[in-house]
């Protein structure tokens, strides 16, 4: 079906793990914008390069393999697109509106990138009212260096933006772990999160795509992981995934349940 409707998924771009999971429980998240990233960063096996123009049939697109798949519960996310004006908060708003339009009871995530900083791209989507709001942090300010063009403050900077402006909006963050980080980093980064506004998060091992990419510096045991956990719900998250292979989109129509 993807294929027949030339979309992609993050779920194939990434090679997420949890694939076959996943499309067994006909969940999918769906990658827009196409499928090539304007920035390097070291750890994502989506390709880098100069994208094609945004396809403006695209919204209508997702909202009918969404309609065609039975999805309950959408994601929408896309590649970096530092070459758009709005980065393609545009296309987003579209393709929310485009599902609700179809299945007014389908809940709808979106997963964006930082938009450089802008705030008006963040209102752009945010006017379509989307059910979740996602933006992964990734890893903790000490490597940010992983993530080219990105800067922690800047990404933080999005959920208190959010989070003041659109109060109703649930907002969800995810980080990988493994990279080098220490268990302070990780629970600090987690209690900014959470001051930001942000309620919802995942955590999961980060897994290199190939041998060209940055390395696994530690395999973190499902142990830590639960730690993690609790420490989180303590803090006042209200759902948190943490597991070797939790993925961001991975169990997402879980976190609004509760």
């Amino acid at each position: 079906m993807l294929s027949r409707n030339g979309l992609h998924t993050i779920c194939e771009e990434a090679l997420c793990p949890n694939i076959s999971e996943c499309s067994k429980k006909r969940e999918a998240s769906f990658l827009i914008l196409g499928k090539v990233c304007t920035r390097g960063c070291t750890f994502c096996n989506v390709e880098k390069g100069v994208p094609l123009p945004a396809d403006p049939a695209e919204p209508e697109k997702i909202a009918l393999a969404v309609s065609e798949l039975g999805l309950k519960h959408a994601v929408i996310t896309s590649p970096t697109r530092d070459d758009l004006p709005d980065g393609g908060a545009e296309i987003f708003a579209q393709t929310i509106s485009a599902i609700r339009k179809i299945l007014p009871g389908t809940a709808i995530e979106v997963l964006v990138p930082d938009f450089r900083g802008d705030t008006h791209p963040l209102d752009t989507v945010c006017h379509a009212m989307p059910d979740l709001f996602g933006h992964n942090i990734e890893t903790v300010p000490r490597l940010y260096g992983i993530r080219k063009g990105a800067d922690f403050k800047r990404s933080l900077s999005i959920f208190s933006y959010i989070s003041s402006n659109y109060p109703s909006i649930p907002l969800k963050s995810g980080l990988m772990l493994g990279l080098g980080e220490t268990a302070s980093e990780v629970v600090s980064v987690m209690r900014d999160l959470y001051a930001a506004g942000c309620r919802y998060l995942s955590l999961g091992q980060y897994l290199a795509p190939g041998k060209n990419f940055y390395p696994v510096r530690e395999y973190i045991a499902p142990e830590t992981f639960a730690e993690y956990k609790k420490d989180g719900m303590k803090t006042g998250f209200l759902h948190i995934e943490s597991a070797p292979f939790v993925r961001s989109s991975y169990m997402a129509s879980e976190y609004l349940k509760t």
